[in-house]
């Protein structure tokens, strides 16, 4: 028994030893900017000029702050309408080509190369695609060139001057670049239910759709848990493609400023007390938004 036990004792020793690695990262570029953020949050800490202001210690000062101005509800509404602008193509293509793709019976031919090309957008740059699409769908760009040739408009059409269709490029941008990732998640889960499910419900007379609503998708639940919260923190976080196809202004009437964006302008004015306690604040959203994900779906329920 003690031989035993001492080799469990050494066998241990050697994973923490494995554990040092990732331990020793988290603590340096996790740990410590997370607890550096929510101490500069309670402190007046910014340039005025050339002036250094603070640090100076002042509570709940950049909290009530941030509340009471207003615009942190508006930024909020518009990162949560743009990731739903995004989320919701975005899932229901990518369950479409994953049952498309997972699909024995279809019998296709060249899906390699076809999931290669679903999951080539997502290697493409933010920054490519925004200037891209900036360039396409700029006033004088060849969307509108096609527009006024086919006889849809008479001028060009400002698509990033209205509301709709700027947020609609934001929206299929992400879409675009994130969809073939979500393709390869939904599919590595279908792959992995049992055939002889499938096989079974087919003998029954089953239908494509009824094996796909009755037996596919519940079994994908907790792969489409992870997708849904690793897209909700992923949209929380949007902010290079807006930033860059509106200059960072969030323009028109600031309704593609996101959250991050809002945080951007506070980190360029080196205002690090008001940086901290948004970050602070999108930091406790996001961990509600995700519980309140976990707990719809069900996922936090254990069956004894």
């Amino acid at each position: 028994m003690k031989k035993s036990s001492g080799k469990v004792v050494r066998y241990n020793k050697w994973g923490y030893i494995f554990l040092i690695p990732f331990i020793v990262v988290y603590v340096i570029f996790q740990l410590i900017p997370l607890v550096s953020t929510i101490y500069n949050s309670f402190f007046e800490n910014y340039m005025s000029g050339l002036t250094q202001v603070g640090p100076k210690f002042v509570g709940l000062a950049n909290y009530q702050k941030l509340f009471s101005d207003g615009d942190i509800w508006v930024y909020t509404k518009n990162t949560m309408v743009l990731w739903i602008m995004c989320f919701v193509p975005q899932i229901i293509l990518s369950l479409v080509l994953g049952a498309w793709f997972s699909d024995v019976r279809l019998k296709l031919k060249g899906t390699r190369f076809f999931k290669t090309v679903v999951y080539l957008p997502n290697l493409i740059m933010a920054s490519a695609f925004s200037m891209l699409f900036f360039t396409l769908f700029s006033d004088g760009g060849p969307i509108n060139s096609m527009l006024m040739q086919i006889g849809l408009v008479d001028t060009p059409y400002k698509f990033l001057s209205n509301v709709g269709s700027a947020r609609g490029l934001i929206a299929l941008m992400n879409c675009l670049m994130w969809f073939g990732n979500t393709t390869i998640l939904l599919m590595a889960g279908m792959m992995g239910i049992d055939t002889s499910l499938f096989e079974a419900a087919e003998v029954d007379g089953a239908t494509s759709s009824q094996v796909f609503w009755q037996i596919t998708l519940p079994l994908l639940r907790p792969i489409l848990v992870y997708v849904v919260i690793t897209s909700l923190i992923g949209g929380l976080q949007l902010f290079d493609v807006p930033q860059i196809l509106t200059n960072g202004t969030g323009d028109p009437m600031r309704s593609t400023m996101t959250l991050i964006m809002f945080l951007n302008k506070h980190l360029y004015s080196k205002n690090y007390g008001m940086a901290g306690a948004l970050s602070v604040v999108l930091f406790i959203i996001t961990g509600i938004l995700s519980l309140v994900v976990f707990k719809i779906t069900g996922n936090d329920k254990r069956k004894g």
